[in-house]
């Protein structure tokens, strides 16, 4: 498997696991593009919320599969979906995340407002809790204000990838793209997929 379309599939297997930290985990097999994943009543498909025209806009491809997923059995109800387009380095990554026993606004707000920004070397700033899965070290993977994009937009960088996290209303998204070295193209990629989005939520 490609590496980063690999990389682009764990990232969204693993979304978020600070929000779905109990109960099953109901990752769905791959899918080809179109068909739907099973999902509990009232649950949107993330699947559904970009088309292969959005992904061809941006990428330059069109959607050949995609690879739909669910945690319903979490804090949060996260539906999941990689589009895998001609060729698999350009994958894009969604996940959606709806309230279940508790409100997505306030993962939101621990996520992105209830950590302190230190600068290395200060203490704490080795700790666990300011390690970001999408990238390296702390300071890398700080979340930055996107201006303009839902309530609320973060995006967040690493050394080999990044993503792009919106809130609307009671629900958040997050957004991935593969292929694209550099972050600026990245994150401007991802916006454009997430107003997308925004149009179908």
């Amino acid at each position: 498997m490609n590496r980063t379309f690999a990389l682009l599939l764990a990232c969204t297997l693993i979304f978020p696991a600070w929000a779905a930290t109990e109960g099953p985990n109901g990752h769905s097999p791959q899918k080809k593009a179109g068909n739907q994943v099973a999902t509990k009543p009232g649950m949107l498909d993330a699947c559904k919320l970009l088309t292969s025209d959005d992904i061809q806009s941006v990428q330059g491809e069109r959607v050949e599969e995609t690879r739909p997923g669910a945690q319903p059995g979490g804090d949060l109800r996260i539906s999941e979906c990689v589009f895998r387009t001609t060729t698999p380095a350009k994958a894009v990554s969604l996940a959606l995340a709806e309230p279940s026993r508790r409100q997505p606004r306030d993962y939101w707000r621990k996520r992105f407002h209830g950590i302190p920004n230190r600068k290395p070397g200060e203490a704490g700033a080795n700790r666990n809790e300011n390690t970001d899965r999408d990238g390296g070290d702390a300071d890398a993977s700080r979340p930055r204000v996107i201006s303009d994009l839902g309530n609320e937009a973060f995006w967040v960088g690493g050394r080999v990838t990044g993503a792009l996290y919106v809130l609307r209303a009671n629900s958040f998204i997050r957004i991935s793209v593969g292929g694209v070295r550099d972050e600026s193209a990245r994150i401007e990629k991802s916006v454009a997929l997430a107003r997308a989005v925004l149009k179908r939520l």
